[in-house]
Parts: C-alpha cells; sequence; structure tokens
C-alpha cells in the first residue's frame, strides 16, 4: 500500500491550473478556506502555451486549450518555495511528466520542502497501465501521492493502480472538441456545470472499485457538493467557479 497519509483541515481544494503556483494578493478567493492549494502543472523543462483559438464557449460551459505553460521545475522552485513554506494552508505540487524518470528527478527536487504536503502526478492522455504504475512507482518518496487521471480511461487506469496499491485519485475534465468562431476545430478540456452529469457516474463507478476520488468538475453551488457526497466522494476540488471569486459552502459535505 502507498502512502496516502493526506488530512485536510477543509474537503474543498482548488483544482491545478486555477490558481497559480502560490497564492498572492490577486487570487479572488479566500484560500483559508480551501484544505490544500494544489499548484498549476509543472514540468521538468519550460513549457510554452498552446498557439491559436484556446477558449471557445458554449451552452453549460466553456472549452479551454493551454497547453499547461509553465517556466520549468527549478525556476518554479526557486521563486515559489520560500511562498510555500510560509502559507498555512499546505501546498500540493501538480507534477506534469512524460516519463518515470521525470517524475523521479522532480519528486527527489521538491519533497523535502517545507509547505509541500504531497504531489498530484498528472498521467499523460496516452498512458496505459504499466506507464501509470511505473509513473506512480516513480513518485513513491517521503510525501504522499495523488494520481491525476484522464477521465476517459480513468476506469481502466484505476482498476491498475488499485491492484498496485493505490488508492487516492483525482480526476482531469473530460476533453472536446468544438468550432471556434472561423470554423476551425478546437480541441481543449470541458468546465463548468455540464461538466457535472458526466462526472457524477464516473465518480460513482471508481468508489465502487474501492478508489477513494478527490471528485470535482461542474462544482458551482453548494448541493453539486451534495451530489459528489452522494456518489461516496468526500473530497473535492474547485476549478472554473474560483474565477468569479466565490467558493462554495463547504459545511454542507462536512469535514475530513
Amino acid at each position: 500500500m502507498f502512502k496516502v497519509d493526506l488530512a485536510f483541515a477543509q474537503p474543498l481544494m482548488n483544482a491545478a491550473g486555477t490558481l497559480g503556483f502560490a497564492p498572492d494578493r490577486h487570487i479572488p478567493v479566500d484560500i483559508d478556506q480551501l484544505g490544500a492549494f494544489v499548484t498549476n502543472p509543472v514540468s521538468l523543462e519550460p513549457r510554452s502555451a498552446a498557439r491559436g483559438m484556446r477558449l471557445v464557449p458554449f451552452p453549460g460551459g466553456f472549452l479551454l486549450h493551454t497547453g499547461y505553460p509553465n517556466p520549468g521545475l527549478r525556476t518554479v522552485k526557486r521563486r515559489y518555495a520560500g511562498r510555500w513554506a510560509q502559507l498555512h494552508t499546505p501546498v500540493i505540487v501538480h507534477l506534469l511528466a512524460r516519463t518515470p524518470e521525470e517524475v523521479r528527478q522532480m519528486v527527489l527536487e521538491l519533497e523535502t520542502l517545507d509547505g509541500v504536503m504531497g504531489f498530484e502526478l498528472g498521467l499523460p492522455p496516452q498512458a496505459d497501465g504499466e506507464l501509470a504504475a511505473a509513473m506512480l512507482q516513480a513518485a513513491q518518496g517521503e510525501r504522499p501521492v495523488i494520481v491525476r487521471l484522464p477521465y476517459e480511461a480513468a476506469p481502466t487506469l484505476a482498476e491498475g493502480l488499485y491492484a498496485a496499491g493505490s488508492r487516492l485519485i483525482s480526476l482531469s475534465p473530460p476533453r472536446g472538441m468544438l468550432p471556434g468562431p472561423g470554423g476551425q476545430m478546437v480541441s481543449g478540456r470541458l468546465y463548468g456545470p455540464c461538466v457535472l452529469p458526466l462526472m457524477l457516474p464516473l465518480v460513482r463507478t471508481l468508489m465502487e472499485l474501492g478508489m477513494e476520488v478527490i471528485a470535482g468538475g461542474g462544482i458551482y453551488q453548494p448541493q453539486d457538493l451534495a451530489a459528489y457526497r452522494a456518489a461516496g466522494a468526500r473530497l473535492f476540488q474547485l476549478d472554473a467557479v474560483l474565477w468569479r471569486g466565490s467558493i462554495p459552502d463547504g459545511s454542507l459535505v462536512g469535514e475530513n
């Protein structure tokens, strides 16, 4: 069984990619309402933003494609490690890696930093069970690991992770495609209230497999949290609702 000793004062946290690499005065929400702060995705080497059309609204939400831009591990560490150490809210660093070797190198660089509670390991879209297990094994160390599964392959990957002894997972938003203003097709992840009915049956399926799911997607109102709780989840990640400057009342779901 892998290390899973994560304890949260509140059941809510932000999803990776929503509030930056560390809280600052520009963040429109009270960070103390969150049980953990999840960083933007961090890759070993710098990544540039996606080119072309990146945001397509539609009824019920929007499609977003960013490419997960970031300045790379060493720059993130240099800029933000001091701020992580000063936070009252524990930090979970989201690792964006392509290979087990990259995962291991990143964990060794970060796991001794003050304020870092654990890691969220984002699996690449093409990951199969063998790669997922290898990346999880590479992430093992002094800090617990949450595995973030691609929505489209979550049940299959979850079965393999369960067999490997891992239990705690989160879910990436579903992927989709829409025509942009000029008619060109834009691929990206889906956000907004429309995501809730897609995620709820998946959360229930994963819970029935024995996984502990950090549920997220489509949470805008307290009743959305209650719906996820009814599906079995006890921890929750908030995404686009945070850009409105509000956090749904987590007291409805209690504390972990």
